[in-house]
């Protein structure tokens, strides 16, 4: 049965007599400033990623040779950090362009496979209240345990009758729901909501919501812009502060929430596949949403490993709520309530 010539190419770049090219590249061989510059991270933190993604990288083949679970993070990383599947990147690590997109699609699952164990609330009482701190030490807003917010992230149209991701500005995007803790530390990411859903929306259809409304921290409280509908657990500003209370809690509220706009300045920094600059995701929503939620593990790990908490804002636009200014009334009389007493309680 003859074989087509395409087939038979690609699986000998990945499998077959071409793999003396893909172990050209050893990460012994080059610099920590060349690995930086080409592939975002330093050595030590790829080779943290080999330890942890290996065992998954490295899946049993009826061929004579996969590509190395190194090489396959390099590849993932590079088109990551720099948002396209450049020929010389390729090169440089010995395989192809279509090698590289299904490196890039095995390193994706990999990490969203372990999500839940780099993004998450903690549960002890001990950590919950070093939250709280932390943000205290901010801008003087207790109770606070994450700040909440909504950003864009352009994706191709998923076909010409699907309207469901055109946002308000007509482009095709998913609206990624995310929380942090004042390091910037993603505590909670969503990235698979539809673009023409307001950010109120995506939070009461969020898992979010079920969390904090079944699992309440009656002490505590997410903040929230004014996209958002107050609630008991979510503390947003005052549309029209009157009193000198009010102003210095919109004052503490903004410059707290503040760390989730310059957590997303970080991430479209490092990840400029997200930033808009190379242009859109060219994948499905679903795994346009998957390789946003890599790059948000990616985030933390690189936190966890000390690398810049906080980097400078780049060219490109991973779009920002777009109901930044848009009002939300609340209609819970217990959470203007919950408000209320922190505004006697804390700023007046």
């Amino acid at each position: 049965m003859a074989v087509p010539i395409a087939v038979l190419d690609c699986d000998l770049l990945l499998y077959g007599r071409g793999h003396r090219t893909l172990d050209r590249f050893k990460l012994e061989d080059v610099t920590d400033e060349y690995l930086v510059s080409t592939y975002g991270f330093p050595r030590q933190f790829i080779c943290y990623l080999v330890d942890l993604l290996g065992a998954t990288l490295s899946r049993p083949t009826q061929r004579s040779r996969a590509i190395s679970p190194e090489t396959q993070i390099l590849a993932a990383l590079g088109f990551y950090t720099s948002g396209s599947f450049q020929t010389r990147m390729g090169d440089a690590i010995g395989i192809s362009q279509a090698s590289m997109s299904r490196c890039v699609a095995n390193v994706t699952e990999a990490l969203v496979e372990r999500a839940s164990q780099f993004i998450c609330f903690p549960k002890d009482e001990a950590t919950l209240q070093t939250l709280k701190d932390d943000f205290y030490g901010l801008a003087g807003m207790p109770g606070v345990l994450g700040v909440v917010d909504c950003t864009h992230v352009a994706i191709k149209a998923p076909n010409a009758e699907d309207l469901s991701y055109v946002n308000r500005k007509g482009l095709h995007s998913l609206n990624c729901l995310m929380v942090c803790d004042s390091r910037g530390v993603l505590l909670s990411a969503e990235t698979h909501w539809p673009g023409s859903l307001p950010d109120c929306t995506v939070l009461e259809q969020a898992a979010l919501t079920s969390q904090f409304e079944t699992e309440l921290h009656k002490d505590g409280w997410l903040l929230g812009d004014s996209s958002f509908l107050l609630r008991t657990w979510l503390m947003t500003p005052l549309h029209i502060p009157e009193t000198p209370a009010e102003y210095r809690y919109n004052m503490a509220h903004s410059a707290t929430h503040n760390i989730i706009e310059r957590t997303f300045r970080t991430i479209r920094s490092r990840f400029r596949c997200l930033d808009g600059s190379k242009g859109t995701l060219q994948y499905s929503p679903e795994k346009s949403s998957h390789i946003i939620l890599a790059c948000c593990v990616l985030h933390n790990i690189s936190l966890q490993h000390g690398l810049d908490v906080w980097s400078a804002p780049a060219t490109g636009h991973m779009e920002q709520s777009e109901e930044e200014y848009e009002q939300m009334e609340s209609v819970d009389s217990e959470a203007c309530r919950v408000r209320q007493e922190l505004l006697l309680t804390h700023f007046s």
